[in-house]
């Protein structure tokens, strides 16, 4: 374990922008052995809790991958789950619900209030494990039952979540490559779950992405590829009721460039509202947000590209409704947004993002502070952190 205060570079966010007091800033950052070749750096970017300490992993120059905490004052602290492979393995797992990965390594995903960190690992056999970190720095190591989780390369326990009450929630990957969510209370004991209507092939089933999938009543949000492998969003309480849904527009046709077409769900916030994007017919990504009733409203950042790698990606909804996340423009470069609970979207990119094909700024995380966390592509296609203080008006 290494802990060290790094310097962090704090520049004014580029923004049409109305004065005011605190003006919002962004300071840049890598955890120290951050590899600085294409695909490396801190490829796993963030989630912030309520007191704006942070979880989130990095690549380093052998495309292996550990976990890091970052606390409110700046610190870094970095990690690996015990168990933990240490392997340059050739190319990349690239996991449904966890789009930006290396190798064998550790996978901090989600932290709440308390600063327990909840993530997977990926062993020496390349197979997953769930972890996780108590504040103190005290690991705990665990599996879904073997059914559920298999032991070939890139199956397993995905862990994602963690809420306050110290409830985690992830998918598993059986030895078919089928995906299940599953939930696992503060004692340790783990209940697995599947979508009305998820099936039953290699790469079908439920499944939870990372950080924000998982309120603190208990809910969650997540997708399942049907037997035509068609996605669709999944909420509710497992063990309970589980609803399915698709955004007005969703396509159902073959997967494209985007990944299967349909309705992702991968942010939830306490009032049970939810947020993420849909694939049309057209393999463009667009917005939505679907409140506690069903209701789902679409929407797209002016800007948006409209070919079939561009769209909008919203990430997360905060508790107050404000939703971040990036869009795709015509160049294939990434932006950042914040839409607020009105709809009015402000737009931004880090100053040092590149304008590269593929580069540019990406936000995945915002607390009720009106904190702003993401990463940002440079020219050179390396990743790097950020985090936009004071919020954008």
């Amino acid at each position: 374990m290494t802990t060290r205060t790094i310097f962090e570079l704090i520049s004014t966010l580029t923004l049409a922008l109305c004065a005011s007091a605190q003006e919002p800033l962004i300071i840049t950052f890598n955890p120290p052995g951050a590899g600085t070749a294409p695909g490396q750096g801190t490829t796993g970017c963030c989630e912030i809790n309520s007191q704006g300490a942070l979880s989130g992993y990095y690549a380093d120059s052998n495309n292996v991958t550990h976990s890091f905490l970052r606390s409110p004052d700046g610190r870094i602290t970095t990690f690996d789950a015990p168990g933990a492979g240490s392997q340059n393995v050739p190319g990349y797992f690239l996991t449904l619900a966890f789009p930006i990965m290396t190798g064998q390594g550790s996978y901090a995903s989600s932290i709440n209030r308390a600063g327990a960190i909840a993530g997977f690992y990926f062993d020496s056999q390349n197979v997953a494990h769930g972890f996780l970190r108590d504040p103190d720095g005290k690991f705990t190591t665990f599996d879904a039952p073997k059914k559920y989780a298999g032991t070939g390369l890139g199956q397993g326990t995905f862990a994602g979540n963690i809420n306050d009450s110290g409830v985690i929630a992830g998918y598993t990957v059986d030895a078919n490559g089928v995906d299940r969510g599953f939930i696992r209370d503060a004692s340790g004991d783990i209940q697995i779950f599947n979508a009305p209507g998820a099936g039953n092939g290699s790469g079908q089933g439920t499944v939870l992405g990372e950080a924000t999938c998982l309120n603190d009543l208990g809910e969650i949000v997540a997708w399942s590829f049907d037997s035509d492998n068609v996605a669709h969003g999944v909420a509710g309480f497992p063990g309970g009721v589980l609803n399915t849904f698709d955004a007005p527009g969703a396509g159902t046709g073959e997967p494209g460039p985007n990944g299967n077409q349909g309705t992702y769900a991968w942010s939830i916030n306490i009032s049970g509202t939810v947020t993420a994007g849909f694939v049309d017919d057209n393999n463009v990504f667009h917005g939505y947000v679907r409140n506690s009733f069903g209701q789902i409203t679409t929407f797209d950042v002016s800007g948006a590209g409209t070919c079939s790698v561009c769209g909008t990606l919203p990430e997360d909804i905060n508790d107050a409704g404000q939703i971040v996340g990036y869009y795709i423009d015509a160049n294939v470069v990434n932006h950042g947004f914040q839409r607020d609970a009105a709809g009015q979207i402000a737009k931004f990119d880090v100053p040092a993002a590149g304008t590269c094909s593929g580069c540019g700024t990406l936000a995945y995380a915002n607390n009720g502070a009106g904190t702003i966390a993401g990463l940002y592509f440079d020219q050179n296609g390396a990743v790097h952190a950020f985090l936009l203080l004071f919020g954008l008006p």
